[in-house]
């Protein structure tokens, strides 16, 4: 495996991320290779093996910091595990939370050529609508949507994070001693609602009488608002949180000092407190990512509409062992997840 990742804002490469302590990846399969080589039958055993030594180029752009324990750094992870299989090279332009400096490095990315642009970002579809037209050769993926602009060199990309949040909520709904759970929303919209939708469906399917009050902050990154949420809904009574997106350090600050659980999503959130953190709805992007990849490499740059489902392994619950949850409440989850794995149970959504 070859992976390199520098750190580039708008079109100007601000910073090479170490590769010595963190194997950085990105994914794809190169137009170039698998039309001009082929051509070449005396050489055939040579030449194939000379065009897999360039690696795919790949772009990612999204609003918040590749460790953010949320939404970039499932993305950014996922990468990683494809590159597992994969020979690539990844630029990433990160913390651009600001649409019009996403599109800038959007823009600036297709120009260099690269081989596959990720707008990681439900808000980067303004942007991407008009810039994806202006490069055929290039693709690009789009998410979190169900929408690929009719155009036929983008990949939308989504995810049922509804099913994790229905299995947080049914957690919730036991564990609470209040009958009060409160939610942290970003913005409604995208994946951030569909997981709350989904926790708050758990929580009633579990115990209706549990009370889930839901605040959207209508902002993917003010932590200082999100912690404001969390401190309004301890006060209100909650003595259990959930939340998502990249502001949701904010909230589980709050939580961590006020010895409040947590439900996270996203990414593993254990990381921000192992004596809160009671388990995890992780997205595995590269489940998605892989047979985009090959797509590109037989030449379909787009067109098509991919989804993360605890099903096709896109979404895993990973438990915290150290928060010490009930062996029965686990295995009430664990039963719950095959449910919605096998169609059995329904988040209603």
């Amino acid at each position: 495996m070859t992976s390199t990742t520098g750190r580039r804002t708008r079109r100007a490469l601000v910073a090479l991320l170490g590769i010595s302590s963190l194997v950085l990846a990105a994914c794809g399969g190169s137009d170039d290779s698998s039309t001009e080589e082929p051509a070449s039958e005396p050489a055939a055993a040579e030449e194939p093996a000379e065009a897999s030594a360039d690696p795919v180029r790949i772009a990612l752009v999204a609003p918040s910091a590749i460790n953010d324990l949320a939404f970039t750094q499932s993305m950014y992870d996922s990468v990683q595990r494809v590159a597992d299989n994969r020979d690539v090279t990844l630029d990433v332009s990160d913390g651009l939370f600001i649409v019009e400096d996403a599109g800038a490095a959007l823009r600036g990315y297709a120009e260099d050529g690269y081989d596959l642009v990720i707008a990681h970002g439900t808000q980067f579809g303004g942007p991407l609508e008009e810039i994806a037209p202006d490069f055929p050769e290039v693709s690009f993926m789009w998410g979190t949507s169900t929408d690929f602009k009719g155009l036929d060199n983008i990949y939308a990309y989504s995810v049922r994070s509804d099913h994790g949040g229905y299995v947080n909520g049914t957690i919730a709904a036991q564990i609470t001693e209040s009958g009060t759970v409160g939610v942290v929303g970003p913005v409604e919209a995208g994946d951030a609602k569909l997981y709350v939708d989904g926790f708050v469906a758990g929580a009633a399917a579990q115990n209706p009488d549990v009370v889930v009050n839901v605040n959207y902050i209508e902002s993917f990154s003010d932590v200082a608002l999100a912690a404001e949420a969390a401190t309004s809904h301890i006060a209100s009574g909650a003595d259990v949180l959930t939340g998502t997106a990249q502001m949701v350090v904010g909230a589980t600050g709050v939580a961590q000092a006020e010895g409040v659980p947590w439900f996270g999503t996203q990414s593993n959130q254990t990381a921000l407190g192992e004596e809160i953190v009671v388990a995890s709805q992780v997205y595995h992007w590269e489940v998605i990512i892989e047979p985009i990849l090959d797509q590109i490499a037989n030449g379909t740059l787009g067109g098509e509409v991919f989804e993360l489902t605890l099903a096709n392994g896109g979404l895993v619950i990973e438990f915290n062992d150290a928060f010490g949850l009930d062996s029965a409440i686990q295995s009430a989850a664990e039963e719950t997840v095959a449910g919605l794995t096998s169609g059995e149970v329904s988040t209603g959504l």
